[in-house]
């Protein structure tokens, strides 16, 4: 065998076991990722570098605007339209938490009641979040007691949280303000993380969905990862594409009747060179995110026939983990969403206290970056910058008269003040951003077309109790914060909702007849009538958990990666 582990994807899930499989077999675990590595300062700001960051194979031929179709890019954003459903996703070394929100947070009870295995709950998985939650050095905003760490939209939706007679709380980061918890690193101070990686801590620039350039989000790369390679000699590969995984027999041959015990041929592409090649290993682990998990294990069954027995539940049990993203303008105090890391608290439904499943959500107080913020005031309609306009002109034939009549001609030194009538009382500065999650049906259906590309039915109506549920509650907010208009996501009016924390579909369950992936401790996560064949992602996630999804998904792969290793975890990943 040319290694003991071949593992598939740098995401959460891939992050973990790469670092727990590397220790026990140092040298012998290899990882390929499709995307490429983001060191410092390499994430894209300019218009130019912001053209080359979406992620399309022309020979892919999926459905993107016509200027990317004949584009071959590996960039860090990949968007996907399926029906009823849009989804974000990333590529690159560190997965979702490239551009993830940073949220640690354990659902209730009441989400493991329905829809999961009998043996998984909040409390068997207690140990597992305690543990990622220290490795990923999760804590909540830093006390506000100096004029750099006052976050104007912390504040305001607190204050009208409270006026609703809803419940907030402050949620905890996976952001860096250094080693020690109680005493904050001044902002933007450098050093080394417990694990030996050097970090920034945070700037509150609120950068963190589109890459964060400073290493101030503790992403993959800086704990799980870092390790692995650093200390367990595991070999990662950037742009490598698995799109065949074949088990072999006991001589070695590749044998599609084979359960794997033998180990598995896997099949890449090398994207820079288009180089084919395949390596052998004695088990695979595949982590490459919900949709790509599914879609390579989908592939291998009914295209290639060459996972032919994995169960026919494979695909069943999507969710968008009731995302919706919303926007209230105008409001009657200053928001600044430009400001602080991307959500610092969120405010429950009916999902942590007052448990109902069809309207259980929680809304989180969503930012921009403010590179976003110029385009906002670009787009924003004339009659909106009319006074600022008009201030600017009354300085400039100030400027003028006074050049005039003093006879020491024209002088620009104040026209700094026209600009600042140009861009003082900007709609950023009173716009508030919402984003919500919850407990949708988790009814969703993943499937293979016949071009082998991965298609997804989204029953929207199915949950329209939930969205009519987070609606409902964006009004009221708009109504106690005297916002001129409350406004979801432009394609919900098409009936066309965006996610970016896809699940389910290699689900964990029971039995093979209600799921694809085993739920025994010694075979955790490993997929039904196959050995040493794994799924360790969101995929394995049998519904929305309502909360965000990152720690949930954390937690379940380090039950993989223990029932792999056969060794328990502990945050000394070393």
């Amino acid at each position: 065998m040319d290694y003991e582990a071949v593992i598939i994807g740098t995401g959460f899930g891939g992050a973990i076991t790469a670092c727990r499989l590397g220790k026990k077999w140092k040298d012998k675990v290899l990882v390929l990722e499709r995307g490429k590595r983001y060191p410092k300062g390499s994430f894209p700001r300019s218009p130019e570098e912001w053209s080359r960051s979406f992620w399309n194979r022309k020979v892919e031929k999926i459905n993107r605007p016509k200027s990317m179709r004949k584009k071959e890019s590996h960039g860090f954003f990949d968007i996907r339209s399926y029906n009823n459903m849009d989804i974000v996703l990333s590529a690159g070394v560190g997965g979702g938490s490239l551009i993830y929100a940073n949220i640690f947070m354990e659902p209730p009870q009441d989400v493991f009641a329905e829809g999961w295995p009998k043996g998984i709950s909040l409390q068997s998985l207690q140990p597992y979040y305690q543990i990622v939650k220290r490795v990923l050095g999760s804590r909540p905003v830093p006390a506000q007691n100096e004029p750099r760490r006052k976050i104007s939209k912390l504040k305001y939706f607190q204050d009208t949280a409270k006026k609703m007679g809803m419940d907030s709380k402050l949620a905890d980061l996976n952001v860096f303000f250094g080693n020690d918890f109680d005493n904050p690193t001044p902002i933007g101070v450098q050093e080394k993380n417990r694990f030996g990686a050097l970090q920034t801590s945070c700037t509150y620039c609120a950068e963190c969905d589109i890459g964060c350039n400073i290493h101030a989000k503790n992403t993959l790369d800086l704990n799980y990862l870092f390790v692995a390679e650093q200390d367990h000699k595991v070999k990662l590969l950037t742009e490598h594409l698995v799109y065949k995984i074949v088990p072999l027999n006991a001589s070695g041959s590749e044998d599609p009747s084979a359960d794997g015990q033998h180990g598995y041929i896997v099949y890449i592409e090398d994207l820079r060179t288009n180089e084919h090649k395949s390596v052998k290993t004695q088990r695979v682990v595949v982590s490459a995110g919900t949709l790509g998990t599914n879609e390579l294990l989908m592939r291998c069954k009914y295209k290639y026939k060459t996972l032919c027995k994995i169960s026919d539940k494979i695909g069943q049990n999507f969710s968008g983990n009731g995302d919706f993203l919303s926007a209230i303008f105008n409001t009657n105090t200053e928001v600044n969403p430009t400001y602080g890391p991307v959500i610092t608290q969120r405010i429950d439904h009916k999902l942590f206290s007052n448990f109902d499943r069809n309207q259980a959500f929680i809304m989180e107080d969503a930012s921009y970056p403010s590179i976003l913020a110029w385009f906002v005031e670009g787009e924003k309609p004339g009659f909106m910058k009319i006074s600022g306009l008009l201030n600017a002109l009354k300085h400039l034939v100030s400027r003028l008269i006074n050049a005039v009549f003093s006879g020491r001609g024209l002088s620009v030194g104040r026209m700094g003040f026209a600009f600042a009538d140009l861009l003082k009382n900007n709609l950023s500065q009173r716009t508030s951003i919402h984003l919500c999650m919850g407990i949708d049906k988790s009814n969703g259906i993943m499937s293979l077309g016949d071009d082998g590309k991965l298609q997804i039915n989204w029953p929207y109506k199915d949950s329209m109790p939930l969205y009519k549920a987070i609606n409902k509650l964006g009004k009221k907010f708009q109504s106690e914060v005297n916002g001129e208009c409350y406004v979801p996501l432009p394609t919900w009016n098409l009936k066309r909702n965006v996610s970016v924390h896809p699940l389910g579909g290699c689900i964990l369950s029971d039995t093979p007849e209600t799921g694809v992936c085993n739920t025994d401790p010694n075979y955790f996560g490993e997929l039904y009538n196959y050995r040493n064949l794994f799924a360790a992602d969101g995929s394995i996630v049998p519904t929305a958990v309502g909360a965000n999804p990152t720690a949930t998904i954390s937690a379940l792969c380090e039950k993989v990666a223990e029932g792999i290793t056969k060794i328990p975890p502990t945050d000394e990943l070393k």
